[in-house]
């Protein structure tokens, strides 16, 4: 896998797996081969209208077949990959394509139109669309393919060479393309592959955006080892519950919010569930109390992982044959070197017990920045260590426990209070669906933490029982000063919480 390119991972796996269904979307099944040819294709359209070895294309649309064939194609031809997020605004697309200097653009009719303008304003050639009605001043994804032959000799380049630019939220400033080689992304996706044990027998199943790096390596590995992949367009709890039950999915993949949801879906009994052998969550942390009761209604462990835009996906994770200590990420992926620094001198290691930044090391880190030197050094020291932003604590045997991002961080009266060891105890109320703690100013304390609180269905709790709860679970300092009850909470399009957001 040192060795692997992103383009060659689809012809690979096409000659050991050519009529095995690789993908299922909707209602359309294929098989590996016409994946192998679809994006032939799209290798053929993108070197007809010019693009060359190194140049960005960039990728926005919602989850679908053309997305996945569009991605691989991409890689096909030597191009760089530019995934980016479907909830961007024109201006924010705007934004990338002008900071990579993309010179294609796949997106839908309805995302074309108010971006066509960047034609003439960057370097962008051409805006490719999937689906009907493509505008004027755009091609259609259909004619791109038409003409395209179903063969394509990949084109040679280092597994080291820049693959992928993958842009940060931006949730301080403006967003950052994370450079990830094609090593970074291939080499993590085996990766997280051996740490669950998936294989060519799995049924895997996931409605997290394919333009995400956990998305992303969750497709990749699919295809790396001849898993079927079952993608759905976006997250709705009922329609992944009948997925699985339908496709028998061996095992899913989900930020925490996903479980919350289905786990609070009204009808969770009546979907049948058993073939499911693994369920992993990532993305924020994972309250103990709603893995054990996801384990307890699905009949499933649920394992745990750590990952970053800037490590291509994973990086810590719990192993399927190991101990699955829940409250903890896991422990080190392969090819990963971890450790706890302190949060003011990243050279010093802390002792086991401590909180402090969790720093990774090895060939997942990414290149760096694009055109953004000093970010770059801000984000890896000179001896390769990766800051990744969030506290956590290791334990004597290795497991790695995450306490919060360091943004995230609530100073009230001098005390440091974390949010998400506030969620976590507020999720084990048997009313509670889903919680997230913001700070808020306070002209005495300086910031307070407030809890929104969305209940079950047949969730019956008060602001008052709410907080009671956490005077019985938590030190004085750490309860929340305020609990608002919500209909719901915002949440980014992979589903994470938007804690900046909780006002």
């Amino acid at each position: 896998m040192l060795q692997k390119t992103i383009g060659q991972i689809l012809p690979e796996i096409a000659l050991k797996f050519g009529d095995k269904t690789a993908l299922i979307f909707g209602d359309r099944t294929f098989t590996f081969a016409e994946l192998d040819r679809l994006s032939n294709r799209v290798a053929n359209g993108l070197t007809a209208i010019g693009i060359e070895p190194g140049d960005r294309v960039t990728l926005y649309a919602q989850n679908g077949w053309e997305w996945v064939v569009s991605y691989y194609g991409i890689a096909k031809t030597g191009a760089v990959l530019n995934p980016i997020n479907v909830m961007l605004t024109p201006q924010e697309v705007a934004f990338v394509v002008k900071d990579c200097g993309a010179r294609a653009l796949f997106t839908t009719a309805d995302r074309a139109e108010p971006i066509l303008a960047l034609k003439d304003e960057t370097d962008l050639a051409e805006i490719v669309t999937f689906g009907t009605g493509s505008p004027e001043g755009a091609v259609a994804f259909d004619d791109l393919i038409a003409g395209g032959s179903d063969n394509f000799d990949v084109v040679a380049v280092d597994a080291t060479a820049l693959g992928k630019i993958c842009y940060t939220s931006g949730t301080t400033g403006f967003p950052k393309g994370a450079m990830l080689s094609h090593r970074n992304v291939v080499l993590n996706a085996a990766m997280t592959a051996a740490m669950n044990m998936r294989v060519a027998d799995d049924i895997q199943l996931t409605a997290l955006p394919c333009a995400h790096v956990y998305g992303a390596a969750i497709m990749n590995l699919c295809f790396l080892f001849g898993s079927t992949f079952v993608l759905m367009e976006r997250f709705d709890a009922g329609e992944v519950m009948s997925a699985v039950q339908t496709h028998k999915a061996t095992v899913m993949d989900g930020v925490p919010t996903m479980y919350f949801y289905m786990l609070a879906h009204p009808e969770f009994d009546t979907y049948d569930l058993s073939s499911l052998t693994r369920a992993v969550v990532g993305g924020q942390t994972m309250p103990v109390a709603k893995s054990e009761e996801w384990a307890d209604k699905a009949g499933c462990p649920m394992l745990e992982l750590w990952g970053m835009t800037e490590l291509a996906g994973p990086g810590i994770m719990q192993h399927s044959y190991g101990e699955n200590r829940l409250g903890s990420a896991g422990v080190e992926m392969l090819y990963v070197r971890a450790r706890i620094a302190d949060a003011e001198d990243a050279s010093k290691t802390l002792p086991n017990g401590e909180v402090g930044e969790l720093m990774i090391a090895g060939p997942l880190v990414m290149l760096g920045y694009f055109g953004n030197e000093d970010a770059t050094r801000e984000a890896i020291e000179p001896d390769g260590w990766l800051h990744s932003g969030d506290l956590a604590k290791m334990d004597d045997d290795g497991y790695i426990f995450m306490v919060d991002r360091k943004k995230d961080m609530i100073l009230t009266a001098g005390y440091n209070v974390y949010p998400a060891e506030i969620e976590r105890v507020i999720s084990s109320h048997p009313a509670v669906a889903m919680v997230g703690v913001g700070a808020k100013p306070d002209p005495d304390k300086g910031e307070i933490a407030k809890a929104y609180v969305v209940l079950k269905p047949d969730g019956k709790a008060l602001p008052d029982d709410i907080l009671k709860h956490c005077r019985d679970h938590l030190a004085a300092y750490k309860v929340p000063r305020e609990v608002q009850i919500v209909p719901d909470l915002p949440t980014t399009s992979t589903g994470k919480i938007l804690r900046r957001e909780l006002h």
